[in-house]
């Protein structure tokens, strides 16, 4: 912690929190949880096991008169109780067994037509976590009530409530099974996916633009700030410590370290990238400032995993759109609707980013001091090689290229002449390409 006097900081040291229980490593191991088939249906099992336990209790508290007084219980015996929780419980079993068969089926059929990175879309799928939650929780439920029926001479248990509770959950079951069928046919058309991932690229957007480490000056206005000129050998790197592709870096956490420690801290590897192990992924000024303690805080800040994630990775959101694209033009699969449905969600993306502003790259504190360099992505930096990739490979079709055309030129022209430069030449070099790829004399007039 820092106490300020003056305009000079003492530091107080306090120890660090623990690396796995910082905010960005608690946010990775929530995310992780959040797309696994297993969390969510492991929490309703365990409700089921709660619930079965309390309504047993309640069943031994209760006479067996009451039962005659309530017209919607079940009246059974001993025989009959067990017939009933056997058949929902062999039912539920088989039921999630095909639920799970038809999910991998989905997932499979994912990949192959839209591309292994949309899986993640499909694992995090609340609805259908919740299905298979619901089915095993029956099942669970049901069997754990069925180790109470007592039917001997000694003794004999019925617990009515509970077997009621477990045809209530059958009902339910069969009310999320016809869910079930409905979403998963709804969840594999190309428009309810591509719906989905502009929802997750406009959140991305949202968060990324313009984000705020510290005070974000206007460009024109950061003279005024603290800016030193500090040589590169003053810099002390931050290593990654394992490979893996950058998903999270906690930006809020980074500057409350940069201005307790009063350091300058320049973010080498951005959220996306790829670093291996002795990879740095920070650089941070003065290297008599950064103890131990200081860089094990530092590395508690990011989180590193095996694949890329659209959180704060809007290159990543805008390349799976492209690469739906890109397969629905390759000749195997020859589907340019789809291409046209994937350039409009792009020039919808890229229009709602031409109406923020950029952030700076340099971030002060509230005394006007420089404390995090980052890499800011401009939209022709991300527009140019999506529009170029989907042109690469729909050249020869007439239809892409004149609404890939249409849609870069209404992106021009929201974003203004000075401010794509990059983009207008790409329009240029598409339709010169273009026409000597189109055989038929009417498609090269209708894209000029």
């Amino acid at each position: 912690m820092a106490v300020m006097s003056g305009k000079h900081a003492v530091l107080r040291q306090e120890a660090p929190i623990p690396s796995f229980l910082s905010a960005a490593r608690l946010h990775g191991y929530w995310d992780r949880l959040r797309t696994s088939f297993w969390f969510l249906p492991s929490g309703m099992a365990g409700v089921a096991i709660a619930l079965s336990f309390g309504l047993i209790q309640l069943d031994t508290m209760a006479s067996t008169e009451w039962v005659t007084e309530v017209g919607w219980l079940y009246s059974f015996g001993p025989g009959g109780a067990r017939a009933l929780l056997s058949a929902i419980a062999s039912s539920m079993i088989t039921v999630a067994g095909l639920t799970f068969s038809i999910t991998m089926l989905t997932l499979q059929l994912a990949s192959s037509q839209f591309g292994p990175r949309l899986l993640r879309n499909f694992m995090r799928d609340r609805g259908n976590q919740v299905v298979l939650g619901i089915f095993i929780s029956t099942f669970v439920y049901c069997l754990l009530v069925l180790r109470t029926v007592r039917g001997t001479e000694e003794s004999s248990f019925v617990p009515h409530l509970s077997v009621a509770a477990g045809v209530l959950l059958a009902l339910s079951s069969i009310a999320v099974l016809i869910y079930f069928i409905h979403h998963v046919a709804t969840a594999i058309r190309i428009e309810s996916l591509l719906e989905a991932l502009a929802v997750e690229t406009h959140a991305t957007i949202d968060h990324l633009y313009p984000e705020r480490l510290g005070q974000d000056p206007p460009h024109d206005q950061q003279s005024d700030f603290d800016v030193p000129d500090v040589p590169e050998s003053d810099f002390r790197p931050i290593m990654a410590g394992s490979s893996g592709y950058m998903q999270r870096v906690d930006v809020e956490a980074l500057m409350r370290i940069a201005t307790e420690h009063d350091l300058i801290i320049r973010v080498e590897a951005r959220p996306g990238r790829f670093v291996a192990d002795q990879d740095a992924v920070f650089r941070v000024h003065a290297v008599d400032r950064v103890s131990d303690d200081v860089a094990d805080m530092l590395k508690a800040t990011f989180i590193l995993g095996h694949e890329r994630t659209p959180d704060q990775d809007l290159e990543f959101s805008i390349r799976r759109i492209v690469e739906i694209a890109q397969r629905a033009l390759s000749p195997g699969i020859n589907d340019p609707t789809t291409a046209l449905y994937c350039i409009d969600r792009l020039g919808e993306a890229f229009g709602r980013l031409a109406r923020r502003d950029v952030p700076s790259s340099l971030r002060f504190d509230t005394e006007r001091r420089l404390r995090v360099v980052t890499s800011v992505i401009s939209l022709d930096e991300l527009a140019c090689p999506a529009f170029a990739a989907v042109a690469r490979y729909g050249l020869a079709d007439a239809d892409v290229v004149r609404h890939l055309l249409d849609t870069m030129k209404k992106l021009q022209r929201a974003q203004g002449p000075a401010e794509s430069p990059q983009l207008i030449k790409l329009i240029d070099d598409i339709g010169r390409e273009s026409a000597g790829h189109l055989c038929l004399d009417f498609d090269r007039r209708a894209v000029q």
